[in-house]
């Protein structure tokens, strides 16, 4: 991997981590954000919080990246769907800024996943 691409690779994941520490510090707040037919709201910020600190060490420390960068990418088209598409379609043409960005963090994420092989056991 060159300079370069490392330099890419913590760029992209360190954001992910303070993503990760915003969802446990505004958790409350963060939770009118789920969508009303799942319930638990605060729970799945929390999660959502753990899972973005995981991806974000995960890729830096390039232990399970191919797998991380796939989890985190599914993560951002899960936002897509449930949260930011839902809310353009509601009319907010400011949640189309989010959807963008979502999809375009979901690309960045599986271009991670494919410089990375597929991490197996072996037997």
């Amino acid at each position: 991997m060159t300079k370069c691409q490392n330099v890419a690779r913590i760029v992209f994941a360190v954001p992910f981590i303070i993503f990760g520490i915003m969802h446990f510090m505004g958790a409350g707040d963060m939770s009118g954000m789920v969508p009303s037919f799942i319930p638990g709201g605060v729970f799945w910020v929390y999660l959502t919080g753990l899972a973005l600190i995981l991806a974000g060490v995960s890729i830096i420390i390039q232990k399970y990246t191919h797998l991380a960068s796939k989890l985190l990418a599914a993560l951002m088209l899960i936002f897509v769907l449930t949260i930011h598409l839902p809310a353009v379609i509601g009319g907010d043409m400011m949640a189309m800024v989010s959807l963008l960005k979502d999809i375009a963090l979901a690309g960045g994420a599986l271009l991670i996943a494919s410089l990375y092989p597929c991490e197996r056991k072996s037997e």
